[in-house]
This record gives structure tokens, sequence and C-alpha cells, in this order.
């Protein structure tokens, strides 16, 4: 096995039990929670000697992960066997996960790069929290489960989705119009009807907004009993996402042939 081999398998999530691989993986995960932590108490009023304890820490794990990001380009000719060295680097650059890890990076070095004031340097820190989702590669299950059920029902909860933003506009514009003369200083435009919306269909109900005419309380009341359905949707298509799941690895923890229950078709395929 070459040297450009045995880092990919080292660095890349294996299905196998190798061992380097394994330990590095976690290891990762490691330093993503302690970013995580540093970017939570960060916002903390911190001494000068912890401030300064947390940002050798930062600088130290962001160059472990530019180096893994790198490390991941110089191999991604192992992943695309048919393409050239450098095309291959370029096309694995331009993946999800490597877009991801890129924004995660970039704003350390950005300061470097470009004359910004440092008090903005801190907003573009939130970018790192991206770093969290790297943990979905590292043999949690969890998360790759839940992505693949919200991949394949992508197209539902779109169009659930859809539809509840759309009764969202027709309630905002009627309950604009339903209390604009009684409420002209909260209700002064549909943007503020779409807000009363939005804490009503979503159940929040801050109270900060309500309707008093008649009218707007009729309004409200049906628009508050169709949200129940509405926004009971989404959550079933996610239900039902999960249980198919779970029906299709107890199938194959089985060894049997798993068909989709729609067209009939072998899922394996």
């Amino acid at each position: 096995m070459s040297v450009k081999q045995r880092i990919y398998k080292t660095i890349q999530p294996h299905k196998t039990n190798d061992v380097p691989s394994i330990i590095f993986d976690w290891f990762i995960v490691f330093l993503i929670m302690i970013n995580i932590c540093i970017i939570i108490f960060g916002t903390l009023n911190l001494s000068e000697r912890v401030s300064f304890i947390f940002s050798i820490i930062e600088t130290s794990t962001v160059i472990i992960f530019t180096i893994e990001y790198l490390l991941r380009l110089w191999t991604a000719d192992i992943i695309y066997k048919n393409e050239k060295p450098f095309r291959a680097c370029l096309k694995y650059a331009f993946t999800f996960v490597m877009i991801m890890d890129f924004i995660a990076i970039m704003p350390f070095y950005l300061h470097f790069i470009l004359n910004i004031d440092m008090n903005i340097m801190r907003i573009f820190r939130l970018f790192r929290l991206i770093w969290f989702f790297k943990i979905k590669r590292q043999y949690i299950k969890v998360f790759s489960n839940i992505l693949d059920v919200f991949k394949k029902k992508a197209l539902l909860l779109l169009f659930s989705l859809i539809s509840i933003f759309t009764v969202m506009i027709i309630a905002s514009v009627l309950m604009y119009h339903a209390e604009r003369q009684a409420q002209p200083e909260v209700f002064n435009n549909a943007l503020s009807g779409l807000w009363w919306a939005v804490i009503t269909m979503s159940t929040v109900g801050y109270g900060e907004i309500y309707p008093i005419t008649g009218l707007g309380k009729i309004l409200g009341a049906l628009f508050s009993i169709m949200s129940i359905g509405l926004i009971a949707v989404p959550t079933g298509i996610i239900s039902s996402g999960f249980i198919e799941k779970a029906r299709e690895e107890r199938v194959r923890a089985r060894g049997e042939k798993c068909f989709c229950p729609y067209c009939g078709k072998n899922i394996e395929e």
C-alpha cells in the first residue's frame, strides 16, 4: 500500500475495522466539539489568559482541519480513478462536503488576506458551526439515517412547505385588510400580517400581535384550526420516512430483498 493510499484509507470514513481510520475519525469529532465549545464560551466575559488559551487551541485545530482538507484534495484521484489528478482534485473540491469544509475553514484566514476589523471577524466565526455537520461522516449512523430520510422525502416535504407558506401568505394579507383600520400601528403592512401568521400557525403565539375585530378573530380561529393539519403534514412525512428506513434495515439484516411498497422494484438494485 502506497503512502497516498494509506492516508486516503485513514482520512476517509470506512466501513471496515481499520484502527487508524477509526482513531482519526473520532479525533476529528473531538476537535469539532472543542471548537463548538470555544465558540459558545467565547461569548462570555473571559480573562485574557483564558482567551489566549482558547485562541491557541482554536488556531491549532484550524490548522489540523486545513491539513485534513488538503489531504482529502490530494487523495481525490483515488476516488475518481478515471480522472487526472488535477481534474479529480477540482471535481472533489466542488462536492457538497468539501464546500462545507472550505466555508468552515475560510473565516480563520480572512483577516490575514483582507483588512477587516476583528469585531466583524467574530461574526464570520459563526460559520465554523458548520464543522458540526462533519460529524455525520464519522461513524455516527444516526446522522446518516436522518439525511437519507430527508433526501428520500425531499419532494413531498418541499410541496408541503410550499403549501404552508402559501396559506401563510393568504392569511397575512386577509388579516392585514381585516385589522389595518382598527390597528394601523400594528398591522401597518402585509409583512406584519405575515409575522402574525407565522407565530399563529406554528402555535408559538407570542401575543404581541393579535386581532381585535370580529372579522379578524374569525379569520384567526379558522387559520389556527387549519394550521393544526398543515403543520402535521411534514411531521407525518418525516415519521413515515423513518418507519420505512427502519423496515429496510430490518429486511437487510435478515438478508432478504427489500422491495418498494409503491412500484414493487427491488430497492437494492
